[in-house]
């Protein structure tokens, strides 16, 4: 059985691929950072499951459909796997910041979607690893440890400080993972 321990759940926009204000709407426009896929599937390689959790409210604005989003995952799954690695689970928000749903983080929901698909008791000491306080949010209020990443909005949010007291910093998704992965 999986232990939380060796979950590392990501954030997407900012962590592993470039973010965009006006959003990410293609896959065209879906550009992976170069180190991200391959941290990815060293992360799999050493035991380590990954998960996706990322809020998609461009979804909700009519920007792009599930479909549009789907073949941008479907391609992030098949360039993890050449890697030599996998994902377990993506969980995604297609609602807007007014919807009032439970799944838009910094509500935990997608977490929780993802500890209820992988079958786990609980995310105590997993990782969430993002670029926001909200995805630094979501991760502390099911327990798990944090990491916030300098891509995408995370120098932003570090210029703030506020609520990153007890998060890790790192360059990027593949500086988290060799610290991760270190013997």
């Amino acid at each position: 059985m999986l232990n939380a321990s060796q979950l590392v759940i990501l954030d997407r926009d900012g962590v592993i691929n470039h973010d965009s204000d006006a959003y990410i709407k293609s896959l065209a426009e879906w550009i992976a950072y170069p180190n991200a896929i391959k941290a990815i599937a060293r992360l799999s390689q050493a035991g380590f499951k990954v998960a996706v959790a990322t809020n998609q409210s461009g979804i909700a604005r009519g920007y792009y459909s599930e479909a549009a989003l789907q073949a941008m995952h479907d391609h992030l799954e098949a360039l993890v796997s050449a890697q030599g690695g996998q994902i377990a689970h993506i969980a995604y928000c297609p609602h807007g910041p007014d919807d009032q749903c439970e799944c838009r983080k910094p509500l935990p929901g997608l977490l929780i979607q993802i500890q209820n698909a992988l079958g786990l008791e609980s995310l105590n000491g997993s990782w969430m690893v993002g670029d926001s306080l909200r995805d630094i949010q979501a991760g502390e209020a099911v327990g798990c440890r944090t990491a916030l990443v300098r891509t995408g909005k995370g120098e932003k949010t570090l210029l703030n400080h506020i609520g990153l007291e007890k998060s890790a910093v790192f360059h990027d998704l593949a500086e988290f993972t060799n610290w991760l992965c270190q013997p």
